[in-house]
Formats: C-alpha cells, structure tokens, sequence
C-alpha cells in the first residue's frame, strides 16, 4: 500500500491540475465572452463610419494595443464617395487604395490571419503609425474568396502576436468584420441612392446639405474660404412650353455635363431644385469662384443644345455667387449654410434682373 505521504502528494498534483484547469476554463470563457463582445459590437454597427471606428478603435481597447488599422481595396472610389457623404471626416487608421500590390508581402497570400513580427520595410505602408509597434496580426477580410483587405492588430509587445499563437478566434474575427462591411457598404449605397438626383445624375438638395456643414466646418477649421455658386437657366419655362418637358430634361441633363466638365474634383455640385444648381467651391475666393463661373457660363452659351426629337436651342445662365469666410463665433453650421445660399440666391437675383447670362458676385 502506498505510504500516507505519497497519497497526500498525489492528492496535492491532483489539486493543483484542477485549479489550473478550472483557470484555464474561467481564461477561455472569459476570451469567448470577450471575442463575442467584440463581433456583437461590428453586427450591431448602424453605419459604415461607426462600423469602421469599431474595427479600429473599438478593436484596439478591446485587445488593449498600441494601435489597430484597417485597409481595404477601392478600386472605383466607392466606399471614398459613401464616406464623403457624411460629415465625419475620414480616420487616418482607414487605409483605402486602389490596390494591395505592393502593400506588404503578406497581401500575396494571405487566407489566414498572419501573426509575427512588425518590419517597417513590410507593414509601415498598412498602419497609421509605426512608433512603438513590434508584433503584428493581420487579419483577411475577403469578400466573395476575394481578398479585400485586412485589419491589422498591432502590439508593443514583441510576444503579443508570433507565429506559435493559435489564430482561430481572430479568423473568425475576419470573417464576421467581412460580412460587416459588405453589408454596411450595401446600406450606404442605398443611403446614397436618397442624395442622388435621377434625372441628371447629379447629388441633389438633400446631399448638398450634409456636405455644406462639412465644408464649413472644415472652412473654420482651416481658416479657409468657401464660395457658394447658384446657378439658374435663363427662360427656362419656354423651353418646356416650346418643345415639352422631355425636351426640357435633355437640356437640363445635358447642362450638368457641360457643368461637370469645367468643376473641379474637389467642389460639391449638386441640382437644388427645378432648373436651379448649386456649385460649393471649398478653400476658393470669390474672385476665383468668378473665373469658373464665367468658364461655366462660356461653355453653356458656346452651343447650342440637342432635343430628343430634332433640332436645338440655345441656353445661356445666370449665376450668383456669395463667399463665407470664417469668424470666431460661427457655430452654427446649419444656420451658416442658409444664410450662405440664401445670399448667393440674392446674388442669382440680381444676375437676371441685370438682362440674365451673366454672373454677379455679392456685394462686399
């Protein structure tokens, strides 16, 4: 019979083994708990800008890193037109190119997440900053077993993310945050079928409010200047008691064309309503906001337009412009942009009370 002693010591090891793992049971359930935390959190994202600050800064308090960014492949600027159409500016930790060539040597094939460590040669181009970083996890976003892209976990912990780390937990991660975004992405497209005007193309009122608070806030921000630019078609009501209202709409179509080709990529153009247009032009002066008025105005007069059943008319336009510059107490964005419309209206105004095809510029 085995001795008291060796019974005891037994007894001991027994004990010991149970504790550890009933703390490896209590680790893993409060891991699941946490991982399960963190997908509710993406699912139950409302939006593609809140989904997209749960992958970065939500991700990066859950896991307590040193920071977390997310790349993604835009090749058609899609998901940059549907963030641009809220008023949240872009987070640095969003990487969007047009392609993951060349990004990092891992993008080759990466269908599971890669965890070792960070080299600035490799991953400087994928993270917001490299300062302080040491290992590294990126984690596959595919769409359709396409790779997308990646969010990338980064660790001043050298030990944080190796290679001998199991992984399981973060691919799902992946997948979930991949489902997320196509939804998201889808939702924003129909969000942005609302800002868009069907007969031209064209953003409309409703898109041309959300951005104006952004250009001002922005116009504060930078201590820049804004111009507003209202743009209307001269007797426009007789084209559509001439020729009809189909030929009304062609030469309003075709009036956004010549319009688009003379603004930059970086104005807000969006139809107002009726024949009416509006042109924001960020970070301009209004004796510049001039120039591009009357290159508008040159190039609708310059010929004439095309109907649907033959023959053409000629189409001049009137335009007002009003300037924002920034003061100290302008806070209230919505109310700015009014007043801003409202005073490039009076300027349109004058324009056609001057004999129309002409551009005025507010009173200084």
């Amino acid at each position: 019979m085995q001795s008291a002693e060796k019974l005891e010591a037994k007894f001991k090891a027994a004990e010991r083994q149970l504790e550890a793992l009933t703390e490896q049971v209590r680790q893993n359930d409060e891991k699941f708990r946490s991982s399960q935390s963190r997908e509710l959190r993406l699912l139950q994202a409302p939006d593609l800008d809140k989904l997209l600050h749960e992958m970065t800064e939500g991700l990066r308090d859950s896991f307590d890193l040193r920071s977390v960014s997310v790349v993604l492949r835009d090749p058609g600027h899609d998901i940059r037109h549907l963030l641009l159409a809220t008023d949240v500016d872009r987070d640095p930790k969003l990487v969007l190119v047009d392609t993951l060539t060349g990004l990092a040597p891992q993008y080759i094939a990466l269908r599971r997440p890669w965890l070792g460590p960070f080299a600035a040669c490799d991953h400087s181009m994928i993270v917001a900053s490299t300062a302080g970083v040491a290992s590294i996890a990126m984690i596959p976003l595919r769409c359709r077993d396409e790779l997308i892209g990646s969010i990338n976990l980064c660790s001043a912990d050298v030990n944080r993310f190796t290679a001998q780390h199991a992984s399981d937990f973060l691919a799902r991660l992946g997948v979930i945050a991949s489902f997320c975004i196509e939804n998201a992405v889808n939702r924003a497209r129909l969000r942005r079928s609302g800002f868009t005007d069907v007969l031209t193309g064209w953003h409309n009122r409703r898109y041309l409010q959300a951005r104006m608070k952004e250009e001002l806030a922005r116009a504060c921000r930078d201590g820049s200047q804004l111009v507003c630019m209202m743009l209307d078609v001269d007797h426009f009501k007789r084209v559509n008691d001439t020729w009809g209202h189909s030929a009304g709409d062609s030469v309003l179509r075709e009036l956004a064309q010549r319009i688009d080709a003379e603004v930059r990529a970086s104005d807000v153009a969006a139809r107002f309503g009726g024949e009416e247009f509006v042109i924001l032009l960020p970070d301009t002066r209004s004796a510049d906001g001039q120039h591009l008025a009357e290159r508008i105005r040159n190039a609708v007069a310059a010929a004439p337009f095309g109907l649907p059943e033959g023959g053409d008319v000629n189409v001049t336009v009137s335009i007002g412009i009003a300037e924002f510059r920034p003061g100290a107490g302008d806070t209230d964005l919505k109310s700015l942009g009014d007043a801003l419309i409202a005073r490039a209206d009076v300027a349109l105004y004058g324009a056609k009370a001057a004999g129309r095809d002409r551009v005025v510029v507010e009173a200084a």
